[in-house]
């Protein structure tokens, strides 16, 4: 890597010297325009749109448009005079907690290389902030430019992320903000479901550019002069379900079935319930028990039933009570005439 700024780090009384290296790279495959017939490269030349001369670098300055075809004209020397205090120096304005800084401020990120004998106070900086938990909240000016930045430790490296200016973030203004929309218990239960079962570590590696592969590839083929492979076709998002419930159902369904999990038959099926089967349960419960509330009159109706079988038990008690006298005196008849033939 080559540095791009050399400088120094101002923290308290302390100064860090420091180069400055750009941390990421972009790995898009760039192109040249060119003629269609010859392949030459299309050249574009700088011309005054006013006298129509060719003009040189050294000819060129930087104007600044001030409406109704005026130009104000500023020179290298109305730079010079401007007050970039942190020009050569990475100014430490506070430390603050990580997560009170907004991901949508980051820009661009640099990696900090200890100078010469800084790296004893460097080191002691990195550590600090690894113990304080802190980010630092910094001042730098790169390429003619004053710009807030962060200093953050990444794989025992100090990181710079510049930052835009809080005025350089566009406020959202879309009509559905102010739409009242009500989402139901039942969708956010599922949606929550379907978050949980595509929950995983987060591992920058696993994931590819699979369309710079492709065009790769096609360029390679083009260079070796064979016949180029077309990829595998990609499944083909499906399309927008009216039933938002159907929709994420069968997204959980499908996000299980990636991971490997077997998918709930019927509905139901072994597994733990999710908050939606839970939510789906109590409410077959209360309607069981709005039926078991309809039909309790005519359980009542239905008891009275056996109340009458008891009055008819009752009435059927003395009947056999007489009954059981009459055969008692016939009973004892019979067994006083059998008695002579035991004395004979």
């Amino acid at each position: 890597m080559r540095a791009i700024w050399k400088g120094a780090v101002s923290f308290g009384l302390v100064s860090i010297g420091v180069k400055l290296y750009s941390a990421t790279e972009e790995k898009d495959i760039r192109f040249h325009q060119v003629h269609r017939e010859d392949g030459g490269r299309i050249r574009y030349k700088r011309t005054c749109s006013v006298c129509g001369e060719e003009v040189t670098y050294d000819d060129i300055a930087k104007g600044y448009d001030i409406g109704g075809g005026e130009m104000v004209i500023l020179t290298d020397e109305d730079f010079a005079d401007l007050p970039l205090t942190s020009s050569r120096a990475i100014d430490v304005l506070e430390f603050v907690p990580a997560e009170q800084v907004d991901p949508i401020l980051y820009n661009k990120a640099y990696f900090l290389e200890p100078e010469g004998t800084a790296t004893k106070p460097y080191v002691l900086l990195r550590d600090a902030l690894i113990d304080s938990e802190r980010v630092a909240i910094v001042k730098v000016a790169l390429r003619q430019r004053e710009q807030l930045a962060t200093l953050r430790v990444r794989e025992g490296v100090l990181l710079l992320n510049t930052m835009l200016w809080p005025d350089e973030i566009r406020t959202p203004d879309f009509g559905f903000l102010d739409e009242d929309l009500k989402v139901r218990p039942p969708e956010l239960a599922m949606a929550s479901s379907l978050i949980d079962s595509m929950t995983g570590e987060f591992e920058p590696d696993v994931f590819t550019d699979d369309y710079r592969a492709a065009l790769q590839e096609v360029i390679d083929a083009k260079v070796e002069g064979r016949e180029v492979v077309q990829p595998e076709e990609v499944e083909e998002a499906p399309a927008a379900a009216v039933d938002l419930m159907a929709a994420l159902k069968a997204s959980v369904e499908r996000a299980k079935a990636a991971r490997g999990e077997q998918p709930a038959r019927g509905g139901g099926g072994g597994g733990e319930p999710t908050p939606i089967s839970s939510a789906r349960s109590a409410q077959k419960a209360a309607e069981k028990a709005a039926e078991k509330a309809a039909k309790a009159p005519a359980k009542k109706t239905a008891a009275k039933k056996p109340a009458e079988k008891k009055t008819a038990a009752k009435k059927a008690e003395p009947a056999k009570k007489t009954a059981a006298k009459k055969t008692e005196p016939a009973k004892k008849t019979a067994a006083r005439k059998s008695a002579p033939r035991k004395s004979a």
